[in-house]
């Protein structure tokens, strides 16, 4: 199992950095290089707890399909996405956020397995650990961008 941890600080109110961070359309925006539109289950909106997202998107080169279940929220200081069908041999991705003085920190604890054992183990080391690093590192700050307008 490959985790990324990442922190954000955002100077803006929790609750309105929970909902963008929750947010269909925004994500859609936040991730446009890899042309990512959620096609099924909620498409557009704030996402819930129990509600699924199939997103597809095109990533190395190949177009993907990924459906993800909300399946824990805490409004406005956890949520957590998992994986239900996609590329992953497993997906995990906690949303924390926490209230400061001044700002809220955001928090990404996100946790895969590639599949194809000890070659996914590699390709997660040498590769994919970066590059979902640098995509979350994009989307939080499209996230943050928008939060403090």
């Amino acid at each position: 199992m490959s985790e990324i941890y990442i922190e954000t600080c955002v100077k803006a109110d929790i609750h309105k950095v929970f909902d963008l961070a929750r947010d269909i359309d925004l994500h859609q925006q936040s991730v446009s290089k890899s042309r990512e539109k959620a096609i099924a289950g909620r498409t557009s909106g704030l996402i819930e707890e129990n509600e699924t997202v199939t997103w597809r998107a095109k990533h190395l080169g190949v177009y993907q399909t990924h459906t993800s279940k909300i399946v824990s929220m805490e409004k406005p200081y956890q949520f957590t996405d998992i994986m239900l069908e996609g590329t992953f041999k497993s997906l995990k991705h906690q949303h924390i956020f926490k209230e400061k003085e001044g700002f809220t920190l955001m928090i990404d604890k996100f946790e895969f397995e590639s599949p194809f054992g000890i070659i996914g183990k590699l390709f997660n080391r040498f590769f994919l650990t970066n590059y979902l690093r640098n995509f979350l590192l994009e989307r939080n700050a499209v996230i943050k961008k928008t939060a403090e307008l």
